[in-house]
């Protein structure tokens, strides 16, 4: 009776569902790591913002690498902003996901090296080839506070890193192009401002990274393990299905017809 599973049509059918089962339990598994993956994320987040601020200098050096541990540490730095360096990273957006520029602006420490300050962002109000007019931040020896951050890469943020671009506008934040543009000791990576705060609110400050949301990772696991669970059910429902379609066949076949009456 069950003759019909070696027919072609059934054998395919049954191994697709072979290979639907591993493959929705390997998704679902990957779902469930990119959960975890942004439960600890949120947790060095929010342990970073809550922890009192260190000296730069204490966490990075010329040539450093952040590590993921020190993302997002609040840090601090006492110097000079030198506006007379400074450039701004291309097709950035605001909170209202308007899109401009943010401001890199070098800040020379004591001792020399420099810290690379993204001051926030600013509008594309001119033509994109236009260095902008930038707000100007304090002048003199400031204490400056920020949010340590890595690094941009492409493969990180996949933004390409355009060359040929006019004079003093950049595509990624790096200290180490910095370092060759600049001929100074760059610390690794850079830190988003926080304090002091702009005058007039211009460049907008970046906004804390959000911590809290968990995203739906841990729902479309248990969806991805209920759609596999469900696989070899259908399979069992549609052989149920054939095989009372069959037998309802040879019973139709089997019974004799009624003698006709005269």
């Amino acid at each position: 009776m069950f003759r019909f599973l070696m027919s072609r049509q059934w054998v395919i059918l049954t191994l697709v569902a072979v290979a639907l089962v591993p493959t929705m339990i390997e998704l679902g598994f990957w779902q469930l790591h990119r959960h975890e993956h942004r439960v600890a994320l949120n947790k060095v987040i929010a342990d970073s913002l809550a922890a009192k601020p260190v000296p730069a200098e204490s966490l990075t050096a010329p040539g450093a690498e952040v590590t993921d541990a020190d993302r997002f540490r609040r840090v601090t730095a006492t110097g000079r902003f030198d506006t007379a360096r400074e450039v701004v990273v291309r097709r950035r957006t605001n909170v209202d996901e308007k899109v401009g520029f943010h401001v890199l602006t070098p800040f020379v420490l004591d001792d020399g090296k420099v810290l690379l300050v993204n001051r926030g962002w600013i509008p594309a109000d001119g033509a994109q080839t236009e260095f902008p007019a930038i707000p100007a931040p304090p002048k003199g020896e400031i204490t400056v506070t920020g949010r340590l951050m890595p690094d941009e890469t492409t493969a990180d943020s996949g933004i390409k890193d355009v060359q040929g671009l006019p004079d003093r506008q950049v595509m990624l934040i790096s200290s180490e192009q910095s370092e060759r543009r600049l001929g100074d000791p760059v610390l690794g990576g850079y830190i988003e401002l926080t304090a002091p705060e702009p005058r007039g609110g211009s460049p907008e400050p970046i906004p804390a990274p959000e911590h809290d949301a968990i995203g739906p990772h841990m729902a479309y696991a248990v969806q991805w393990w209920l759609f596999c669970a469900g696989v070899p059910v259908g399979w069992i429902v549609l052989v149920r299905r054939e095989l009372k379609e069959r037998r309802a066949a040879t019973t139709e076949e089997t019974v004799p017809a009624e003698p006709a009456t005269v």
